[in-house]
């Protein structure tokens, strides 16, 4: 079966397995990255996925509340939270965000907002986002760079082998200009050994430093930061990081 991701950001069958393919992601380091930048306790995760970020954020303190479009992920982000945990999770698009207000911090991590295909898109979620900031409040993203969809990933075959996982990823540019389209297949074996496969497909768009720039001081923020990858070094180029974070301020 396969599962169109890119009009809804939704995760079917891959929710099952997405922990296994993130599991040497160094997700302390961006809670770090969080909590550096945060203006407050009180955090909005815009496509929290399985609610790894969203727990440890949780775990030291903070009120969570984390959306995503996924049930799949849901649920298991639900089943792995602390019963103790300050969290709620909302299936929401965060195209249309409704009754959240308030928040000290948004964050969307992880590509997200590359699977926002379209200007008018894009527009439209930072405008949600700004609704639900307070004034002052952060708002902390980061996107894969057009210049690594480009160069790095577009025209490109990648795979890899696990104990129980099996997956073949190809990425080939979309008919969308800086369109990029992600066709992977899957192979999972159960419990007796046997495998069954799913495939998913997925589309995203790179955006320029620029173009984002621009659409965030038109919806009113104030952007305190670009950074390359984890390791904050400042962005000036688009050639300067494969994933661009930007640190921003509701005005």
């Amino acid at each position: 079966m396969r599962s169109k991701v890119s009009d809804r950001m939704t995760y079917g069958e891959m929710a099952a397995v997405y922990d296994a393919l993130m599991k040497d992601v160094p997700y302390e380091e961006w809670v770090s990255f969080t909590l550096d930048y945060s203006s407050g306790h009180k955090i909005l995760d815009m496509g929290c996925g399985t609610g790894e970020i969203a727990i440890r954020l949780a775990d030291k303190g903070c009120q969570i509340t984390g959306v995503d479009f996924s049930e799949d992920m849901l649920a298991i982000a639900h089943d792995k939270a602390h019963s103790s945990a300050d969290i709620q999770w909302l299936k929401q698009d965060i195209r249309q965000l409704e009754g959240l207000e308030n928040f000290d911090t948004v964050i969307s991590f992880f590509d997200v907002l590359n699977y926002i295909t379209s200007l008018e898109e894009l527009r439209t979620v930072f405008q949600q986002t700004h609704s639900v900031l307070k004034p002052g409040g952060t708002f902390l993203f980061d996107v894969h760079s057009l210049y690594h969809l480009k160069e790095n990933m577009g025209g490109q075959t990648f795979a890899e082998v696990y104990d129980d996982i099996t997956y073949i990823w190809f990425c080939e540019p979309g008919e969308e200009p800086d369109t990029f389209n992600h066709d992977l297949t899957f192979f999972v074996q159960n419990s007796r050994g046997e495998y069954s496969r799913f495939d998913e497909y997925h589309t995203q768009r790179g955006y320029t430093i620029e173009v984002l720039k621009e659409e965030l001081h038109r919806t009113g923020f104030e952007i305190k930061g670009i950074a390359a990858d984890l390791e904050r070094k400042p962005v000036l180029h688009d050639t300067d990081g494969d994933r661009i974070f930007f640190i921003c301020t509701r005005k």
